[in-house]
């Protein structure tokens, strides 16, 4: 949809234009939410490691974001006992990686899948934010 500068009797008005564009723009800021890849365990108790990755995931929306987590979806059709297979799977990951803003890691536990993806955003200078497992942001000072 444009804006006109001419209102409905053919007349210019600019005021009205701008305050539209003004309003226009702002909604375009307010409809933006950075992707976020989310980190969080997969392997030994799987599915409340799934359970724990959706709440993760949830927790993100809440908090204005595009949650990203690849071990959730990836799960659904592949094998993650088949080392072909998981390693296919975390470099799909690696690859949705490096189109997000930011990585969330989620719990004090940091498996090897985890491991690779916290290299790989220091690599690409992604910022990583921790959490605890209930979702209190952990600061950096804190963490040691």
């Amino acid at each position: 949809m444009s804006i006109s500068k001419y209102n409905a009797e053919g007349y210019l008005d600019l005021t009205a234009y701008e305050a539209l564009l003004a309003i226009e723009r702002e909604a375009k800021k307010a409809a933006f939410r950075p992707l976020v890849f989310i980190c969080s365990p997969l392997a030994g108790d799987v599915e409340h490691n799934l359970e724990r990755a959706r709440c993760y995931c949830r927790f993100a929306v809440m908090k204005g974001v595009i949650p990203l987590a690849p071990h959730l979806l990836f799960p659904q059709f592949m094998d993650d006992s088949d080392k072909a297979e998981r390693n296919l799977a975390i470099f799909m990951g690696l690859v949705l990686l490096s189109k997000c803003h930011e990585l969330w890691c989620f719990g004090n536990k940091i498996s090897p899948g985890m491991a690779i993806e916290l290299e790989k955003a220091k690599r690409l200078s992604i910022p990583v934010r921790h959490f605890t497992g209930q979702c209190a942001e952990v600061k950096e000072h804190a963490r040691g």
